[in-house]
């Protein structure tokens, strides 16, 4: 079995793209159109201009119009961490409603009836327990690395 490609990947897929780009950024040193960047990621610039919007909205990326415009960093790739990236991409929205980590909230324990109607209930505030705990273990992981590391 393939540990590459989309099957394997882990967290939010927008990540390792919006990784990339930064990246791309980082290189680049200066303002770059959402269609350079697209071109560098391989990836449609619509698309890319989404996940731009998020890192923007996040303070990681600088955003800049007019016809020399388009994005760049707005803090030092060293500076920026990947628990940075994965904290920018995982409450941008789409998926924060259901994650506790964006909406500040905490979950509630299992229930103590053993009702058979509450059993996914119960299941289910076990399961996200476990994923908030496997969030808080990837953000650490994460804060050990930084965009320059990758350059």
């Amino acid at each position: 079995m393939s540990t590459s490609g989309r099957n394997s990947q882990i967290g939010p897929p927008r990540f390792a793209v919006a990784v990339h780009i930064l990246v791309w950024l980082a290189r680049s040193g200066s303002f770059l159109s959402s269609a350079t960047i697209a071109d560098q990621v391989n990836s449609h610039a619509t698309f890319m201009r989404r996940v731009l919007a998020t890192l923007a909205q996040s303070g990681l990326v600088e955003t800049r119009e007019g016809r020399d415009g388009g994005y760049s960093l707005k803090i030092p790739a060293e500076k920026i961490t990947l628990a940075d990236v994965y904290a920018a991409i995982k409450c941008d929205g789409t998926d924060a409603a259901d994650n506790n980590e964006c909406n500040g909230s905490a979950p509630k324990g299992p229930c103590d009836e053993v009702d058979p109607r509450e059993r996914n209930e119960r299941l289910e505030h076990a399961l996200i327990e476990i994923m908030n705990t496997v969030d808080r273990q990837t953000l650490e992981y994460l804060r050990g690395h930084t965009i320059a590391s990758l350059l």
